[in-house]
């Protein structure tokens, strides 16, 4: 009796060729010079994060090129960091600034936005100065920055006075807010909020508010 060929079943496919992974290039000048541009294009970074990124470049290229020594690789870096800061690409104040104001407004925290800069190898002080900066030159009182992103997030998962179908248990909420680094004061005063309390707030943070709720603005 003849053997008849197997259909093909998940199992037994002809698999496709993988994927070959690219051989990662020789570090030179050059190589990282036009690297860097071209991470910078698609991306914003202060001059710390810029380097770790690179970095771990040189260290794939140096573990295939065991010819390439990785101070050396390290010390060609640090001159096209140089160079980028020279050129206005890279500037941390500039990156810092950029970042605070885009956080602060979409309603992050304090503390979160100090987590995430960090985690971009931003300096605690950079982010400290550049927080200050800009919850003065935006607010009356400095105070109400940190307010108005929490009444930002609670707009944005239906919390406390934005929560018309009462869908939250309080406390629930709470640790909702305080999850993204609001202090519990903070979080409490969101959800004790009624809607006479309005006309108290902030301007911006009335304003919120009323283009959120169909409130009659007075």
């Amino acid at each position: 009796m003849s053997s008849q060929p197997k259909a093909d079943t998940p199992n037994n496919k002809p698999q496709k060729g993988k994927k070959q992974r690219k051989t990662p290039r020789k570090i030179t000048a050059s190589y990282l010079r036009n690297s860097g541009l071209y991470y910078l294009q698609r991306f914003t970074a202060s001059s710390g994060h810029f380097r770790t990124v690179m970095l771990r470049k040189i260290r794939k290229s140096c573990n295939h090129h065991k010819d390439q020594n990785f101070e050396d690789c390290a010390k060609l870096l640090d001159k096209t960091i140089e160079d980028f800061i020279t050129e206005g690409l890279l500037d941390d104040a500039g990156y810092v600034r950029g970042m605070v104001t885009s956080l602060r407004r979409s309603g992050k925290s304090a503390r979160a936005i100090h987590a995430k800069l960090m985690a971009k190898s931003v300096p605690a002080d950079a982010i400290e100065s550049a927080l200050k900066t800009y919850d003065e030159d935006n607010f009356e009182d400095p105070s109400d920055a940190e307010f108005l992103s929490a009444l930002k997030f609670a707009r944005k998962k239906r919390l406390g006075l934005f929560d018309t179908t009462q869908k939250h248990e309080p406390d629930k909420a709470i640790a909702a807010l305080a999850r993204q680094g609001f202090q519990y004061d903070t979080c409490r005063k969101i959800m004790e909020l009624q809607p006479t309390d309005i006309e108290t707030l902030p301007q911006e943070a009335q304003s919120l508010i009323y283009s959120t709720l169909s409130f009659t603005e007075s």
